[in-house]
């Protein structure tokens, strides 16, 4: 007998990839369990399944930065933060972070498709009774428009948005005049993709020369010491904390100024979740 759940939870990671960076990422977790039914004629009370998959979920890769440890031009090395993970492809990047900020894999390259596979084979280790096997699928949002992903990190944060690099992919709504603005939206995508978004108050200042196209931030949360260095045009810079609230604040106030319209912005935070803003000239 097999159950299954579509859409059970969500995962929201960043990855590195050797090509693009830092890349956010938003997936849907869709389950199939297979098992023998017990004498209840149930294989898994739904009621307990989605808290037993999520609270595993979000207690290992959810939030982090998923690292293929055998990508071209990474190290990995121990550090006083934790963890020290730095790269040359496609650009140079240091982190520093807590062990449990980073999810390591023995990979050149993250794949979705692997990823879940490995997921599930992590909940198989002590699978619930009567569950023989489990299967995951990770899948991305269906978006007809604009989407972009980001990486973050809140430092302000009690839980596990307080990491340096997680991140997500969105949708993004712009509206001017009382109608959706496509060709605003795709322009603000297009120049959001894969950008690490910095709040201006964790920046540490760089006195070598050596560093001055690249971008430092630093900072202490409740889970440890975290720090990131990587190129100033790879990030946007805004005068607050990245919270989806004064991201939107943040565009709207943007594109106000540069269009000389109202402006009101609805920007999703990963899947099904966000803030809405508006701005005037």
């Amino acid at each position: 007998m097999t159950l299954f759940l579509n859409r059970l939870t969500q995962l929201d990671v960043s990855w590195w990839c050797p090509t693009r960076g830092l890349v956010g990422a938003s997936w849907h977790v869709d389950v199939e369990l297979d098992g023998e039914l017990g004498e209840d004629g149930m294989l898994f009370d739904f009621g307990e399944v989605k808290p037993w998959i999520k609270q595993r979920l979000d207690a290992g890769a959810d939030h982090t930065l998923l690292v293929p440890t055998r990508a071209p031009g990474l190290e990995l090395h121990d550090c006083r933060e934790g963890l020290c993970v730095r790269t040359t492809l496609p650009w140079a990047m240091e982190l520093r972070a807590p062990r449990q900020a980073l999810t390591l894999l023995p990979w050149r390259e993250i794949r979705a498709e692997r990823l879940a596979d490995h997921l599930a084979a992590e909940l198989m280790r002590r699978p619930p009774p009567r569950v023989s096997d489990i299967r995951l699928r990770l899948r991305e949002e269906e978006i007809d428009g604009a989407a972009y992903t980001y990486s973050h990190g809140l430092r302000r944060h009690a839980g596990n948005c307080q990491r340096i690099a997680h991140g997500h992919r969105s949708r993004l709504h712009i509206w001017q005049l009382g109608h959706r603005v496509p060709g605003l939206e795709r322009q603000w995508a297009d120049w959001l993709a894969d950008r690490y978004l910095v709040d201006e108050a964790d920046i540490v200042a760089d006195d070598e020369p050596a560093w001055k196209q690249l971008l430092t931030t630093r900072y202490r949360s409740e889970q440890g010491q975290f720090f990131l260095r990587l190129p100033r045009e790879r990030c946007a810079v805004l005068p607050t904390p990245t919270t989806v609230e004064w991201i939107a604040d943040w565009l709207a106030r943007q594109i106000a100024r540069e269009t000389g319209r109202d402006t009101r912005v609805q920007a999703f935070e990963g899947i099904d979740k966000g803030a809405i803003a508006q701005a005037s000239p």
